[in-house]
C-alpha cells in the first residue's frame, strides 16, 4: 500500500517512551507469572442501526456465508460480557472487525472495546480485508441496500488508537503493522496482511493477502528488539500463513507465504495466529511428527466469531518456560442474555439456535447444489444431512470427533461415489483424517534471534 495512507507518526524504528512508560515496561519485563489472553477473529460486526430486519437485509443474510448478522450486536455484547467476567490480560482481534468496513460499525465496535479495556483487559487489533476502503459498505432499509460511509487507513489508526497503535514499541512505515508488549516477556507482532489501496478503483474489496517486502524487513528489526530483551514473540495476521484445507482454493493463504515463512524461521518465530478462512484449524510446517530437525511453525486459524459456534481461542503464556497453550471456548451468549434480563428465546438458547441456523443453511446449500443431479429426492435429502452435520463440526474444528458416525450415514457413501464437483470435493476435504487437534495446542515459543549476532 502507499505510505501516504499511513499516519505521519508511523515509524520503522522504536518509538520513544516517557519515564513512566519505561518504568512500566521494565517492571513488566521482570514479572514471571503466567498470563491468560484471548484471540478472536472475523467478528464482522454490523452496527444495528444499519439494518431494519427488512427484505433487503434478510436476502443479504440468506445469501451469505453463515454469519449470524441479525444478532451481530448481541454477540459482541456477549464477548464484552465474557471479558468483563473472566478478565483475560488482553484480547487480540485479528481482522475483519466489521461486516464491510462501515464507518458506524467501526465506531460502535471501538466503543465496546473501550468497555473491555475499562474492565482491565487490554485490546489489540489489526485490520482485515473487509475493514478499509471498502466500497461494499452498506446499510439495509426495507427492500433496498444503501451505500454507507466507509473508513480509510488513517481513520482506522485514529479510531483504534487505544487498541495497540498508541502503545506500539515500533510501527511499520508502509503498513498498519506494529509491535507491542502485551505481557511480561511477550511481544505481539501485529501484521497488516490486507490489500486495500485499490479497493475503490476496483469497485470491490481485494480479499487476498500479502506482506510487503519492506514489512518483512521491519519484522527482522522487531525480532532483534525482542531478542535484546529476551522476550518471546507471537505473530498475528488476518490471512493464513499455511493452508488449512486440502482443496485448491485461493485467497486464504498469503500470496507470499513462502517468503514470510523464511522470515519467520530466520527470526526464530514459530507461532502465528490468523483467521480469514472462518473455520477452526491448526496447521504446522513441517507437517508430521514434532521430532523433525526443523522446528515446527504453527498457524492457528481461529474460527470466525460471527459464524457458528461463535468461539474464540483462550490462551496462556508462561514467561519463564515460554510455554503457550490454546483451546477454543464459545462465547456465553446465554449467560449475557440472562444477566441482562433479555427475553429473546433465541438468545436464551443461543447455542442450539445458532447451530440449527448454520445446519439449515448448510443443508439448503447442499440441496441447491444437488438440484439438477440425477439423485432421487430422498437421496438428495440424505446427502444434505451429511453436509449439514459435517459442516457444523468442521467449522468448530471437531470433525474428527464425529467422523465415524458421519461416514456411516447413507448420504456419505453417495457423496463419495460422485465423480468430481465442488461439493463432493468439499465433503472429502472435511472428512480427511488429521494428526493435530484443531481445538487445542500446547507448544513452546522459540527465542527470537538477534540478526546482528
Amino acid at each position: 500500500m502507499a505510505a501516504s495512507f499511513i499516519l505521519a507518526s508511523c515509524k520503522d524504528t522504536p518509538l520513544p517512551l516517557g519515564n513512566a512508560a519505561e518504568s512500566s515496561v521494565a517492571a513488566a519485563e521482570n514479572a514471571t507469572d503466567p498470563v491468560s489472553f484471548w484471540v478472536a477473529t472475523d467478528t464482522h460486526y454490523l452496527d444495528k442501526d444499519l439494518q431494519d430486519g427488512g427484505e433487503a437485509f434478510q436476502a443479504y443474510v440468506n445469501g451469505g456465508d453463515g454469519k449470524i448478522l441479525p444478532y451481530s450486536d448481541e454477540l459482541m455484547e456477549a464477548l464484552v460480557y465474557d471479558a468483563q467476567q473472566k478478565k483475560p490480560e488482553f484480547l487480540i482481534l485479528s481482522g475483519d472487525l466489521t461486516n464491510n468496513g462501515e464507518a458506524s460499525s467501526h465506531k460502535k465496535l471501538a466503543e465496546k472495546l473501550k468497555r473491555v479495556e475499562a474492565s482491565g483487559t487490554d485490546v489489540y487489533v489489526i485490520p482485515g480485508n473487509h475493514d478499509l476502503n471498502n466500497p461494499w459498505a452498506r446499510s439495509f432499509k426495507a427492500d433496498k441496500q444503501i451505500v454507507a460511509e466507509h473508513i480509510t487507513p488513517g481513520d482506522f489508526t485514529e479510531l483504534y488508537s487505544d487498541f495497540g497503535y498508541s502503545e506500539a514499541i515500533s510501527r511499520d512505515k508502509d503498513s498498519l503493522s506494529y509491535l507491542v508488549q502485551a505481557a511480561p516477556g511477550l511481544y505481539l507482532l501485529m501484521i497488516d496482511s490486507s490489500q486495500y489501496a485499490n479497493n475503490e478503483s476496483y469497485g470491490f474489496p481485494q480479499t487476498d493477502g500479502r506482506i510487503l517486502p519492506s514489512t518483512l524487513s521491519w519484522m527482522d528489526e522487531c525480532a532483534k528488539l525482542a531478542a535484546e530483551k529476551q522476550a518471546s514473540i507471537i505473530t498475528v495476521m488476518h490471512h493464513n500463513l499455511l493452508s488449512h484445507t486440502s482443496m485448491s482454493v485461493s485467497g486464504f493463504k498469503l500470496n507470499n507465504s513462502q517468503e514470510t515463512m523464511k522470515t519467520l524461521r530466520k527470526d526464530g518465530l514459530n507461532l502465528v495466529l490468523s483467521g480469514h478462512i472462518h473455520m477452526q484449524d491448526i496447521a504446522r510446517d513441517p507437517d508430521g511428527t514434532t521430532d523433525s530437525r526443523d522446528t515446527p511453525v504453527y498457524d492457528i486459524a481461529t474460527s470466525a466469531m460471527a459464524v457458528n459456534p461463535h468461539q474464540y481461542g483462550a490462551m496462556s503464556f508462561d514467561p519463564v518456560t515460554r510455554a503457550v497453550t490454546y483451546h477454543t471456548a464459545a462465547v456465553d451468549v446465554e449467560g449475557w442474555a440472562k444477566a441482562n434480563g433479555n427475553t429473546d428465546p433465541h438468545l436464551l438458547a443461543f447455542k442450539s439456535y445458532a447451530e440449527g441456523v448454520f445446519a439449515r443453511q448448510s443443508y439448503n446449500k447442499a440441496m441447491a447444489r444437488l438440484k439438477d443431479s440425477t439423485f432421487s429426492e430422498s437421496e438428495k435429502q440424505s446427502m444434505a444431512k451429511v453436509m449439514a452435520r459435517l459442516n457444523v463440526n468442521y467449522f468448530a474444528g471437531t470433525a474428527a470427533n464425529a467422523l465415524d458416525e458421519i461416514k456411516s450415514m447413507p448420504g456419505y457413501k453417495l457423496w463419495m461415489g460422485m465423480d468430481g464437483g465442488f461439493m463432493s470435493g468439499y465433503i472429502q476435504s472435511m472428512a480427511e483424517d488429521k494428526v493435530l487437534s484443531n481445538v487445542s495446542l500446547d507448544m513452546v515459543l522459540t527465542q527470537p534471534k538477534s540478526l546482528s549476532n
